[in-house]
């Protein structure tokens, strides 16, 4: 079964004032890169998303709710994030699999060709 999860890339604090309490404290940027893994391999995507909350009145702030001032800093943190490389690595199972596969195709070869007989 496929495991998606999400790891912390950068959180920033911001000055600007919260939508809901009016706050200019407690706002806080996260962005988050995904992480896929499964039996086979675990892998690094360049999915990011972005997530917003007020420690000030324990809310979430979703992008509806954003001003124009927020929608400013938050494009140029955007720009600013560096996410890690797309990257695949495969598990031991996987390469088990492929080993056994390579196995199976050389003895079909060989027996098609006529080297290896039962």
């Amino acid at each position: 079964m496929k495991k998606q999860q999400y790891f912390t890339l950068k959180e920033v604090r911001l000055n600007n004032n919260c939508p809901e309490c009016y706050s200019n404290e407690g706002l806080e940027l996260t962005f988050k890169q995904k992480f896929v893994e499964n039996a086979f391999y675990k892998a690094i995507t360049e999915e990011t998303k972005n997530e917003m909350y007020c420690h000030t009145c324990h809310t979430t702030i979703f992008p509806v709710r954003w001003t124009d001032d927020i929608e400013q800093v938050v494009a140029y943190q955007e720009r600013a994030i560096n996410p890690k490389p797309k990257s695949l690595k495969l598990k031991q199972l996987a390469w088990v699999v492929i080993l056994l596969d390579a196995i199976l195709l050389v003895v079909i070869l060989l027996f098609i060709t006529g080297i290896l007989s039962f």
